[in-house]
């Protein structure tokens, strides 16, 4: 009888937990940038997801998406980020010592949330703006308060979902 063996090719934690994140990203309805945000706690239990998105009830065919022009005429004021949603949408008021994955580094206003909630790490994929103020000053605040950030470097360049169902054993 043949020795049978866990599988060798699942995926780490992080690329879960990543994978999350990007696939709540999908959710967003803004048309320039998707980011989508999970929540982790110390078990390795998701506590919190989110997107980038306008608040509950607001309906997105009645606000505007545009990234330039007169302020209230773009989306800036109105969208909720995917780390502040996932912290609002998570299921424990107490995310001290958490971690937080989201595909984007966190702008000022969302590391002020990370902090105040007690997140300990950010996980990140991309940090596009690290040359801007804003996420220096997430940096500023993650330093002060003792949160430990790193990019994720993922091993694969793909993981794929097929919803089809079919039995691939």
């Amino acid at each position: 009888m043949e020795e049978v063996r866990k599988r060798n090719d699942y995926i780490s934690w992080d690329e879960y937990f990543m994978g999350i994140a990007l696939l709540s990203a999908k959710r967003s309805k803004d048309p320039s940038t998707q980011v989508g945000a999970c929540i982790v706690n110390r078990q390795s239990k998701i506590v919190g997801v989110g997107y980038n998105g306008l608040p509950k009830g607001c309906d997105d065919n009645e606000f505007p998406w545009a990234r330039e022009g007169d302020f209230l005429d773009t989306k800036y004021p109105y969208v909720c980020h995917a780390e502040l949603n996932a912290i609002l949408n998570s299921i424990s008021r107490d995310l001290s010592g958490c971690r937080i994955y989201v595909d984007l580094f966190p702008c000022n206003e969302c590391a002020k949330a990370i902090v105040q909630s007690g997140i300990r790490e950010v996980v990140y994929l991309e940090d596009k703006y690290a040359d801007t103020d804003l996420v220096k000053a997430s940096k500023k605040l993650f330093d002060s308060a003792g949160i430990i950030y790193r990019q994720f470097i993922p091993p694969n360049s793909r993981i794929v979902l097929d919803l089809s169902r079919e039995d691939t054993s």
